[in-house]
């Protein structure tokens, strides 16, 4: 794709996002990073835009009454799967539609790096997850979704599927109670079955390249020391298509943060709600992976392709 064409295309998307905004300019390209002045396409676009993701998917929903029209505003915490890009859009139509909930995307800052893909990110209102653009969107009152696991836990090892990584953050929680937003765990189940790991990143740092890499000081800064290495996956057969399993996707009852004000700098608070999150996200995986068990909803097509 030429630069020109690329120019173009976003032109379009960002005439159909939002009609102002500040310029924000990467290499020869121009576009515009939204700010209070974001306004999301229509619920119809979206739900256009994921008709081939949502028919290959098919998608079940728990969750929606627990919901507000339009939000609370909410912060939505939830699982990453695999590769982290098989659901999101998916649910995201779904709240958009059902409940006018528009999600504004905290995401780790390799992803605003790929040429095309944080271009097209930063159009859809997705920002860097540091906890200053966090803060903004909180201050402006957008519902924001944000997992904790970040890029590690979306570079799946073999072994740890529907596993949260989130190691020692807690930013989530003490913004959640700095401003006072109720905090809506959620689970995905499905897009993990959809993937097979061939090769993933304790294979990688067995290699002679990663060890090249480590002795020349770069693996930390260029790979995270492994933790930003992709798996190698297969789908269907020896192919990168997904194998169309059912997304599962279940949203719980908000929990409240009002009782926490003021306490976003005790690390004891602040790691309670953080566990409370967890704890919640991980029932509700165990929830829907028994419903999944249970769920005979499958058409003679989909059982064959998913068992490739």
């Amino acid at each position: 794709m030429t630069a020109p064409f690329r120019g173009r295309f976003f032109g379009r998307v960002q005439q159909a996002v939002c009609a102002t905004g500040t310029l924000f300019q990467t290499g020869n390209l121009a576009f515009k990073v939204f700010c209070m002045d974001f306004k999301p396409i229509s619920p119809n676009t979206v739900w256009l835009l994921t008709a081939l993701s949502r028919a290959w998917f098919k998608p079940v929903i728990f969750g929606m009454e627990n919901l507000k029209h339009g939000g609370g505003p909410y912060l939505f915490v939830g699982n990453h799967t695999i590769y982290g890009v098989l659901d999101v859009g998916i649910y995201a139509a779904h709240l958009y539609r059902e409940k006018g909930i528009y999600l504004r995307g905290l995401g780790d800052y390799f992803h605003f790096k790929v040429p095309v893909w944080g271009e097209l990110l930063k159009a859809i209102g997705a920002v860097e997850g540091t906890p200053e653009e966090c803060s903004r969107l909180m201050e402006e009152g957008h519902n924001i979704v944000v997992y904790p696991g970040g890029g590690r836990e979306v570079c799946k090892r073999k072994g740890e599927a529907y596993k949260l990584i989130w190691k020692e953050r807690t930013g989530f929680a003490r913004l959640a109670i700095k401003h006072g937003y109720p905090i809506v765990p959620f689970a995905s189940v499905g897009p993990e079955n959809a993937y097979s790991i061939l090769f993933d990143a304790d294979d990688f740092l067995n290699t002679r390249l990663a060890k090249f890499l480590q002795r020349k000081g770069l693996l930390d800064s260029l790979l995270r020391n492994g933790e930003a290495v992709p798996p190698i996956a297969r789908g269907i057969g020896p192919t990168i298509i997904p194998r169309p399993e059912k997304l599962y996707t279940g949203f719980t009852k908000p929990i409240d943060t009002s009782h926490l004000a003021g306490q976003d700098n005790d690390e004891n608070a602040v790691m309670r709600l953080r566990l409370q999150v967890e704890q919640a996200i991980y029932l509700e995986m165990g929830r829907l992976l028994h419903y999944r068990e249970q769920d005979k909803d499958k058409g003679l097509l989909r059982r064959f392709l998913t068992r490739l």
